[in-house]
């Protein structure tokens, strides 16, 4: 497994769902501050890495407008962290009533390599100007869709998405930007599906998305996310089938839910 942090950034990046309004409020109940979710990542027997989603106890100000500031990190663990060693971060200022990025940071020590990036969201003139941090301040600027995600944000969106109304086979339009790219997939609802936890059995909705032909992936279903069916509506499992193997990333620890989690 040569990029073994290739799970906790792309974990993220599945989740960016857009919407057809300039200005919008979406209205949530599936989160609120102080939220903690842990994740662990494993390939095979092998506890490879761990994500931290982090939730801010207060709500802050960005650009006039109240933001959720959302902090991922994602590191290795065990023997892969003496392979591959991964300290990698992901912040994002996540608008409160549109569940939208006004602002992301990441940095990212991933073996001898270091890199530090900001990049600054105009959702009124569809723009994103990024800013390298360790390149002298070189700034970049970005034509970018209505209402579009980070890959942050994006997992955040994707608990406000009422599973319940959509049939199975539907698929919802995915807009990412990411690494100065624009990411366009489509997400297919599988059904329904029991998935047992270290805490309990719980109800989830199976999604995927539907990839392009590549060399990485074992087939266009190859990443599967299960989210919970209730209010909260957090992944609690999601798997990477790769032609070298299966990874799986687990929940194993969450506190400060806006909702109490419903176990079978």
């Amino acid at each position: 497994m040569k990029k073994p942090h290739f799970l906790i950034g792309f974990a993220t990046l599945l989740l960016g769902f857009t919407a057809s309004q300039k200005e919008r409020v979406v209205e949530q109940n599936s989160f609120t501050t102080g939220e903690h979710i842990e994740y662990r990542v494993h390939y095979g027997f092998v506890n490879a890495a761990e994500a931290v989603v982090d939730v801010d106890n207060k709500v802050q100000t960005v650009n006039g407008r109240p933001c959720y500031k959302v902090v991922v990190f994602g590191r290795t663990t065990g023997m892969t962290d003496w392979v591959t060693k991964v300290r990698d971060t992901w912040a994002s200022y996540i608008d409160t009533a549109a569940i939208l990025p006004h602002q992301f940071y990441t940095k990212k020590i991933e073996g001898n390599y270091q890199t530090e990036e900001r990049a600054i969201f105009d959702h009124n003139a569809n723009t994103v100007k990024t800013y390298e941090l360790d390149d002298d301040h070189e700034k970049k600027s970005f034509e970018v869709p209505d209402n579009v995600q980070d890959v942050v944000s994006g997992y955040y969106f994707l608990r406000t998405v009422d599973f319940d109304k959509m049939k199975v086979g539907e698929t919802v339009l995915v807009n990412a930007f990411f690494d100065g790219e624009i990411y366009k997939m489509r997400f297919k609802l599988r059904g329904k599906e029991i998935v047992k936890t270290k805490f309990g059995k719980v109800n989830t909705f199976k999604i995927s998305p539907m990839l392009p032909k590549n060399d990485f992936f074992q087939d266009e279903n190859s990443v599967r996310l299960w989210v919970t069916d209730d209010s909260n509506k957090i992944p609690v499992r999601i798997e990477v089938e790769l032609k070298i193997g299966t990874i799986d990333m687990d929940i194993k620890k969450y506190s400060g839910l806006r909702n109490e989690m419903k176990f079978l």
